[in-house]
């Protein structure tokens, strides 16, 4: 596996691969879990070996941090990931030295408006805009045929589907399932720094939202009836939202007659976690 730690290498590296060979990329923050994994069994799957490259980005992006957010708190384990990344067959790892080389000035964004409205995108100011512009960033480093990301963070794909192909960037932006833990909770980095008390707590998520689900698969389609008693049943979480939106638009809506989301953002312990349930009625 080559490590690489600056974009004009990375540049320089992309530049070299012989044409036709085809290229997977997963972009992440680092300290990987089985979730990460998933994504790039999924790029090895799609891009074997023998036909091109797996890469992986790990760049802990400040820019998608707020002035008051938890990035000095972020896990990283740099030596950890590296393991991982190997024995899931990745080809190239891309570690920027410094944040600095990624932000040669800080007078480019790109910002996806709408979508990033609702949400994290209200109650994390600028955290969308820092997400496009490092995706961005990395995407024309690159170039991949195919990048892959989780669908946790439902908002983040969809708006990351909008800037690609407003952009007109090449290939293709896929969505991968969430991945939980053995009881249910969604895996993230940031279940690291959740307390043995907050870690049983948190579990109030995906069994609320097992409940929105079995509610909607006997027949509720009414937002209020949906999301009844949510606030209750996550204590002693303090709740930053629960919505339901249109898997398309993002936008809030009072019964799910097409595809929706319920999505929730919880902090438990002071560690905010983000989870949801796609809702998909049958046609009728």
């Amino acid at each position: 596996m080559r490590i690489i730690t600056s974009p004009d290498e990375l540049r320089r590296w992309r530049q070299e691969v012989t044409p036709g060979r085809r290229i997977a990329f997963v972009p992440t923050m680092g300290f990987l879990h089985e979730g990460h994994v998933s994504l790039l069994n999924e790029g090895r799957r799609r891009v074997p070996q023998s036909d091109g490259e797996l890469v992986l980005s790990i760049f802990v992006n400040p820019t998608q941090f707020g002035p008051t957010e938890d990035l000095a708190a972020y896990p990283r384990d740099l030596n950890g990931d590296l393991a991982k990344a190997r024995a899931s067959g990745v080809d190239v790892t891309f570690v920027p030295d410094t944040p600095e080389l990624m932000y040669p000035s800080r007078a480019t964004w790109v910002d996806v408006e709408g979508l990033s409205s609702w949400l994290c995108g209200a109650s994390r100011p600028g955290h969308f805009r820092g997400v496009c512009t490092i995706v961005a960033k990395l995407w024309n480093l690159v170039q991949p045929h195919v990048a892959i990301f989780g669908e946790k963070d439902f908002q983040q794909l969809a708006i990351i589907r909008r800037m690609h192909a407003d952009l007109f960037l090449s290939g293709e932006v896929v969505g991968m399932a969430i991945v939980r833990e053995a009881d249910g909770l969604a895996m993230s980095s940031r279940n690291k720094n959740l307390s043995p008390q907050a870690r049983h707590d948190a579990n109030a998520i995906p069994r609320f939202l097992d409940l929105v689900r079995q509610r909607f698969v006997a027949g509720t389609r009414s937002r209020t009836e949906l999301l009844a008693g949510s606030h209750e049943f996550l204590v002693p979480g303090v709740v930053d939202y629960v919505d339901l939106v249109d898997a398309a638009t993002l936008q809030p809506v009072v019964a799910v007659v097409r595809p929706a989301v319920a999505a929730v953002a919880v902090r438990f312990g002071g560690v905010r976690l983000i989870d949801n349930a796609i809702l998909v009625p049958e046609a009728e």
